[in-house]
Formats: C-alpha cells, sequence, structure tokens
C-alpha cells in the first residue's frame, strides 16, 4: 500500500467512524461550526478540567473531508493541555498552506492524511471547519455559540 492509498484509506475510515460522533457527558464547551459554502454543519463539543481537555465529542454532517478532519482532531487532541491543542492547531494550520516541516508534521500522527487538501483549495474550507470551531471554543472559554468559516486556513 503506497501512502497515498494509506492517507485515503484514514480519510475514508474517520469519515464513516462513530467513535468520536457524540455528545459529551458534563461539557464545558460547545460551539456550532457551519460551512455555509458547501453545508457543512457540525457541534464540537469539549470537557476541559485543570487545563486539560478530557473528552470531546461531535455531531452533524457534511461531506467526507469535513467529517474526517473532525475525528481525526478529536483523537488527536484528546487528554491533551489547551497549550498543547493550541500547538496542534498551528501546526495544522501550517499544514493546510503547505508550510510544515517533515518534523512538525510527525506531531499531528493520522491527522498528516489531510495534508493533500492543501493541493485542493475547493476543500480547504472542509478541512478546516472543525480546526476552527476547536480554536474558537478554547479561546471562548466555554460559551456556546456559533462560528462560520468563511476564510480558508
Amino acid at each position: 500500500m503506497n501512502l497515498n492509498e494509506l492517507y485515503t484509506q484514514i480519510i475514508t475510515e474517520n469519515s464513516r467512524s462513530k467513535e468520536n460522533r457524540h455528545p459529551v457527558e458534563g461539557a464545558t464547551h460547545s460551539l456550532e461550526g457551519v460551512n455555509p459554502s458547501c453545508g457543512d454543519d457540525i457541534t464540537l463539543q469539549l470537557r476541559v478540567k485543570d487545563g486539560k481537555i478530557e473528552d470531546a465529542g461531535f455531531i452533524g454532517s457534511g461531506c467526507a473531508i469535513s467529517q474526517a478532519s473532525a475525528s481525526l482532531m478529536i483523537d488527536l487532541v484528546k487528554g491533551r493541555t489547551v497549550e498543547d491543542a493550541h500547538r496542534l492547531i498551528s501546526l495544522y494550520f501550517q499544514m493546510i498552506k503547505g508550510k510544515i516541516t517533515p518534523e512538525e508534521l510527525d506531531d499531528l500522527e493520522d491527522v498528516a492524511a489531510l495534508q493533500g487538501i492543501a493541493h485542493v483549495p475547493a476543500r480547504v474550507k472542509c478541512a478546516v471547519l472543525a480546526w476552527h470551531t476547536l480554536e474558537e471554543a478554547l479561546d471562548g472559554e466555554g460559551k456556546t455559540d456559533k462560528v462560520t468559516t468563511e476564510e480558508e486556513a
């Protein structure tokens, strides 16, 4: 299996996975993210305690890229500190812009499967929706609101 096939498999599996599709019991943060250009819509919920993301989940619908991105993101940030999550968000946006080193890419683990999206401008908004929503949720200190992805990474 070549790298492209592996990445395709990771995206396909994560877009269909139910593992991270759930409301979070005792959520401290909840934010809806919408991509009006294609109809992607997710609600991201987090439970943050003592600066650590204890649990995360999402509900919603959208294309395979947006759903896989949300699921992969949750796998990556769950159990990490808010500070580390911010670092990973920054690395992800660098990756989408095509400005990431191989060493930094390793930190993104399976999320690196989305690296090729940088070459498909029409899908960038799909790939960054969950990440913008996470960033806004963490910056909002737990408020419930809505973020609309109008800009690219």
